[in-house]
């Protein structure tokens, strides 16, 4: 199979051009893709140079750039030569096969929408977002692309959650949950309770409502909300991990004899930092478009950068955006 064509918006992020073509250079050295990195010409050239590094990317020239505090909509639509804009095109025209920004979330939906499409049968695309659990990771979808989901959303949701949970994270027939204040059918708003029953006869393994005490445990592979709850949810965890990981680090250098004692556990602590570290699972994958768009973490640093990359690359080689086309329209699983 050949390398998967990767588009990375060079100035996507809030340490861009910095960390994009750190994190391209080191996606070319340690991944089989091929890279096309999007933004004005001379600004990528004059990162790249200063990386003396032996691989190169191919530069596609792109003289706007849509900034992190712009309109979405506005933005996308008032620059049509952004980076973000003509990386997106390059997949609309078959000249690349995914595109990867740490941009301004809300402009990469929108171009995503306006060039790429949705998939046939999909009413509203959905952000999902691999979260550390227990047992590996569970997939968590919408996280921010729809402020609102009506059941029909919730629905289409689980089944692209469930096609990109086991091709892409390779957890086989994963287990499909529905996050509710209440395991039993009756709780939740009427929107959630009409979803419920329309996960029942969905062709999905569906496990019920979980709870958020409950995700971390790894009840569930896939666990599906509306994008204002999933936005509010990893935010707030990524919160208390951060604080967390303050409180036991502080503890831990409280004394000589703290700090000798927890010399031993440091080897644990990094796994553990690891695995719940954002920058180890790379971005978000939008599913529902005709196409592979993986949105990064404003904040991501160069490994972020290339985990995203390596998401993007997995996407495409596990056929992804074919695989949710035929779990639509093979017979009508989606009905509202």
């Amino acid at each position: 199979m050949a390398a998967p064509r990767i588009v990375l918006d060079a100035m996507g992020g809030d340490d861009a051009p910095a960390a994009p073509v750190a994190g391209a250079i080191e996606a070319l050295r340690d991944l089989n893709v091929e890279l096309t990195l999007v933004g004005p010409t001379s600004t990528v050239e004059a990162e790249l140079a200063a990386h003396r590094s032996s691989v190169r990317p191919r530069i596609v020239e792109a003289p706007e750039v849509i900034g992190m505090a712009e309109s979405p909509v506005q933005a996308v639509r008032a620059k049509m030569r952004s980076s973000m804009v003509v990386g997106v095109a390059l997949v609309a025209h078959g000249e690349a096969d995914a595109f990867v920004t740490a941009g301004n979330t809300g402009a990469a939906m929108a171009a995503a929408v306006f060039g790429l499409k949705r998939i046939e049968g999909i009413d509203r695309p959905a952000m999902a977002i691999p979260f550390p659990t227990r047992e590996g990771a569970c997939l968590l979808l919408d996280v921010g692309a729809n402020a609102e989901a009506r059941a029909q959303d919730l629905v289409q949701f689980a089944l692209m959650g469930s096609v990109y949970a086991e091709h892409v994270l390779g957890l086989r027939d994963p287990r499909v949950g529905l996050l509710n204040i209440g395991e039993e059918e009756s709780k939740g708003s009427l929107i959630v309770q009409e979803a419920h029953q329309k996960l029942r006869a969905a062709p999905i393994r569906f496990v019920g409502n979980v709870e958020g005490k409950d995700i971390p445990t790894g009840v569930a592979d896939v666990v599906v909300m509306d994008g204002f709850v999933g936005n509010v949810l990893i935010k707030f965890a990524e919160g208390v991990t951060t604080a967390f990981a303050g409180l036991i680090r502080a503890e831990l250098r409280a004394s000589p004899l703290t700090s000798l004692l927890a010399l031993p556990l440091m080897p644990a602590f990094a796994r553990v930092r690891r695995r719940i570290d954002y920058a180890e699972w790379g971005g978000a994958p939008l599913l529902g478009v005709n196409g592979v768009v993986i949105i990064g973490h404003g904040r991501s640093n160069a490994r972020a950068i290339r985990s995203a990359i390596r998401v993007a690359a997995e996407a495409v080689e596990q056929g992804v955006v074919a695989r949710i086309r035929d779990g639509v329209m093979g017979g009508s699983k989606l009905e509202s």
